[in-house]
């Protein structure tokens, strides 16, 4: 599969295309029906399957002091698209001149020149253009005079509410781990590079791989149950540490994943956590013999989540 400049026309195989258009932040099963419905589309018409979608999310763009709120990052919403079997994703950079481009120029410039769109696929609630001015209705509407053809999916429903991005987050931060996976259709992750920590876990007995968390949203700090992948593609499972670290200064968002029955380096290595069950939240100990023997505990009860 293909990452493609938006701003860029596209590669003459894949004019003709059928586009899925949207954010995409999570890729939860909402977002599986926009695509899946672009991909059996374009099985069926004899065309290329495409994402597009946009980086820096939006929000960021106008909301820029708003609280960290990204469910994946860009390589992780690749993967997940290729998997879905999509040719290439196209990256509109989200920056004021593209927020300053109306409805109708969207749909004559991108999709249509740029793109060469012979449909696209959107959720009924997609908006776009400046300030908000074109949904899913207008863009029937303008693609009509393009001969673009245009698929608005419905909501996707769990226990009779709409499967959404901010569903996720809220239970994220409530520490509600099976529901942002059923949510997602698989367990909220956060990826990043191994850097080097002050040692304390090692001390412990619980050497642990430390990782910012960059953009992520914040789930609730405390204990979770995790499995990692690694870059040579080994799967562990494991017991990590969210949030601040109460005991020790100075206070440092990190998760720190301890791998079971793993003795080795991975300082400088991107690793991918899954954050399976909630276990605990953070805790002040009266000493480490307490934290010890609590991690002892954590680790125990990580372990019987994991074998579930």
């Amino acid at each position: 599969m293909e990452r493609l400049d938006g701003g860029s026309a596209v590669p003459e195989a894949l004019r003709g295309g059928i586009v899925a258009l949207g954010n995409f932040d999570g890729f939860h099963k909402g977002h599986q029906a926009v695509v899946g419905r672009a991909v059996a589309r374009a099985r069926a018409e004899g065309r290329p399957a495409l994402v597009a979608t946009f980086d820096p999310h939006p929000m960021r763009f106008f909301r820029p002091d708003s609280p960290f709120f990204r469910l994946t990052t860009l390589e992780q919403r690749e993967r997940l698209v290729l998997a879905a079997g999509v040719e290439a994703m196209l990256v509109f950079g989200f920056d004021a001149a593209f927020a300053a481009v109306t409805a109708p120029d969207f749909v004559t410039e991108w999709l249509a020149r740029r793109i060469g769109a012979a449909g696209v696929v959107t959720g009924e609630d997609f908006t776009f253009g400046k300030g908000r001015g074109g949904d899913a209705t207008l863009l029937k509407t303008l693609g009509q005079g393009h001969r673009i053809s245009v698929d608005a999916v419905a909501p996707v429903l769990d226990e009779g509410e709409p499967v959404s991005s901010t569903r996720i987050r809220e239970a994220l931060r409530t520490g509600e781990c099976e529901t942002a996976t059923r949510l997602l259709t698989r367990p909220f992750a956060i990826e990043g590079t191994v850097g080097h920590g002050d040692k304390r876990g090692r001390q412990l007995g619980y050497p642990t791989a430390n990782i910012g968390l960059g953009n992520y949203v914040r789930p609730r700090f405390g204990v979770y149950a995790v499995r990692g992948r690694l870059a040579d593609g080994r799967s562990l499972d494991g017991v990590a540490n969210l949030g601040v670290r109460p005991m020790f200064d100075p206070p440092t968002e990190l998760l720190e994943p301890h791998f079971f029955d793993f003795d080795g380096d991975l300082y400088g290595q991107r690793i991918e956590v899954d954050l399976v069950g909630f276990l605990r939240d953070e805790l002040v100990f009266d000493d480490l013999a307490a934290l010890a023997a609590q991690m002892d505990e954590d680790a125990a009860q990580a372990r019987r989540r994991l074998a579930r």
